[in-house]
Order: C-alpha cells, then structure tokens, then sequence
C-alpha cells in the first residue's frame, strides 16, 4: 500500500504546469458541484432549527394540538401515530422485503426469479402517492380511514428497498460459507436460516432502517390512508395522525401557531431521520 501511494505521489510531483492547472481546475468544479447540492439542504435544516426549535419544549412531546387558532398544544398524536405505524410497516415490510431478497439471491435458477425481480423494480419506481391509492382500494373503501391502511401504504414502500438491501447483502456472503453448511447435510433452507442469514444480519438491518427513515416522511399515502386524528389513538382500525400530516395540515394553516407547530414538527422528523441514518451507518462499521 505504502509503494502505491508513493508512486502515485511521484506521478502528482511530475504533472507539467497545465496538467497540474486542469487537475486543480477540475476539482474546483467537483467542490462546487458538492456544495451546490448539499447547499439547499443545509439551509433548510438552519431555517427549521431557527424557526422551530422554540417550540421543542415540554407540551410539544406531551399535548395533542390546540383548537384551530388558539396558542400552545403540541404534537404527541401525531408522535405516537407515526411510530405505531411505522411499527406496523415494518412487519410488513421487514417480512416480504427480507423473503423476496432471500428469494432472489438464493434461487437464481427459480422459474419465478425474473417475475419478482421485475415486480420488486417496478415497486421501487412507483410514486408514494400510488401506493395510498393502492391502500385506499384495497382497505379504506372497505373498512373507513385507519392506521392499519396507513401502515400498509408504508409497508409497501418499505419492500422493495428491503429486498434490494437484502438480494445485495445476501450476495457479499462467500459461497464457501453455504457449501460448508450443505457439506454437513443441512438442508439448503437450514443453511439460509442458521448460515446465511446471521452472516448478513448487519446489513439487513441497516437496509430496513433505511427503509424506515424513507418512509417516515411521506404524506401523500397518508392523506388518502390514516387521514389523521386529533386525538392520540393506538386503535389501527380507526384514524391515526402522523407527522407528516401534522407538518402539512400546519404549514398551509392560515395561524402562526399551527405553522410554527409544524416547522417544529419538521425539524424533528429531520433529527429522527438523521439519527437512523447515522444508527445505520453505525451497525455497517460494526459489521465491516
């Protein structure tokens, strides 16, 4: 590694003037195109904690919102809504998604194999939206607006980030590891199941909770699904509020409270999506 890095140095150290100018003015441009990306976002996030900051205080985490255009309230129906349904999501999506990457990294030769390969694209590419729509045929028409079809509008969007998670992860395990286990007599479930899958754990674990920081901030699907309630309600047969529609029903309030509520509730979904982001990133250090 050291030879590599020092003949590289001495090439860096023999570059003539011009091409040593375009090397310094290309990488100028990469900076530039970097920052112009991470610009907005940072903004956002210092716009947000300006704003809403203030009202992270002890009624946000532990009061329903207030009337319409009344001051003080907060969000913890919308708090508890969003992690009940992003629990059930997750059953549904952790289950299918984790099947479906089993599935197809273990069973090329499958007759079925291209059939779910394309269906898991297709579900990758499909708008939030769709999937509420989906949601709203299938139990809303049926049953009334509820948690649980709020949940199935997530766990939907859950599955094919799953299964692409797991497919890849499942793929990094050497193939020596499962001829080992089938050499033994084990059954090639077996092998998935006590081999296979404990080797890959660490990924597939940070795979569904990237999953789980993509969905927590859709509303669209639960627009058309949980509908929200202003109540706090663990019942998933009944309407279910959620952050996301609290950040949507307060900002386009015409009430400065309901606004600063919902920039409240913004810079939080934020916080809670960076911190399983970087929980992710964690649990893949500790896996390599």
């Amino acid at each position: 590694m050291s030879t590599a890095l020092s003949t590289v140095s001495r090439s860096s150290a023999k570059l003539s003037p011009a091409r040593r100018i375009r090397n310094t003015l290309m990488g100028g441009l990469i900076l530039l195109a970097t920052l112009a990306v991470v610009a907005p976002l940072i903004l956002i996030f210092l716009y947000l904690l300006r704003e809403g900051v203030g009202a992270l205080n002890l009624d946000f985490f532990t009061k329903t919102p207030a009337p319409e255009g009344e001051t003080g309230g907060g969000l913890l129906n919308a708090i508890l809504g969003s992690v009940t349904m992003l629990a059930m999501a997750s059953v549904i999506g952790v289950l299918v998604g984790v099947a479906g990457g089993i599935f197809l990294a273990e069973y090329p030769r499958h007759p079925l194999m291209p059939t779910i390969r394309m269906i898991s694209d297709v579900l990758a590419g499909i708008p939030a939206i769709v999937m509420g729509l989906v949601a709203y045929g299938l139990i809303v028409l049926v049953f009334g607006f509820s948690g649980l079809a709020g949940a199935l509008a997530l766990g939907f969007l859950m599955i094919p980030i799953v299964v692409r998670t797991t497919e890849e992860v499942l793929k990094l395990v050497p193939l020596n590891v499962r001829e080992a286990g089938l050499a033994l007599g084990l059954p090639q479930w077996l092998v998935i199941m006590r081999i296979v899958l404990p080797a890959a754990r660490g990924g597939i674990i940070t795979g569904v909770m990237l999953a789980l920081a993509r969905v927590a901030g859709e509303a669209a699907p639960l627009l058309f699904t949980a509908f929200g309630n202003p109540n706090v309600n663990f019942d998933p047969s009944k309407p279910m509020s959620a952050l996301p529609l609290e950040i949507y029903r307060g900002a386009t309030s015409a009430y400065d409270e309901n606004q600063r509520l919902a920039k409240a509730g913004a810079l939080l979904l934020i916080l809670l999506i960076f911190a399983t982001s970087m929980l992710a990133r964690y649990v893949t250090r500790q896996r390599k």
